[in-house]
Formats: structure tokens, C-alpha cells, sequence
């Protein structure tokens, strides 16, 4: 079986230089490969990771017949 993505999401660190450019917390958010923010801050890189796995499920795709 094949394991198909909804959504290429990922995490990152934004550090206090950044976040008071963008007018936002520093923390772990959680962006799309656009670089667009979909969740955060979270605590850590752990919790942003759980947080990717409730938005974006792993699907398992049944296999192709021959």
C-alpha cells in the first residue's frame, strides 16, 4: 500500500527577529510549502509535528491490480 499526503505541511522555528517582523509570537509553526502559516505557535517541534499529523492523516492507498 501506498501512503498519500492531503497537504505538504511542515514546521519551523520562527526566532524573535522574525516574529517581530511579522508581528507574530516566536514559536514552532506549522506552514504550507507556499511558506503560508496554518497553526501556531506551538511549545515545540514535537507538538507542532502531533498538530500535522491531526490536519494532514496519512491515507494508506489500496494497491493497483495488474
Amino acid at each position: 500500500m501506498t501512503e498519500i499526503s492531503m497537504q505538504n505541511l511542515a514546521s519551523r522555528h520562527v526566532k524573535a527577529e522574525e516574529s517581530a517582523r511579522l508581528g507574530i509570537e516566536t514559536g514552532w509553526y506549522i506552514h504550507k510549502v507556499s511558506g503560508t502559516f496554518v497553526s501556531g505557535p506551538h511549545a515545540n517541534d514535537a507538538d507542532a509535528q502531533k498538530k500535522i499529523l491531526e490536519l494532514n492523516p496519512v491515507v494508506i492507498a489500496p494497491k493497483r491490480k495488474a
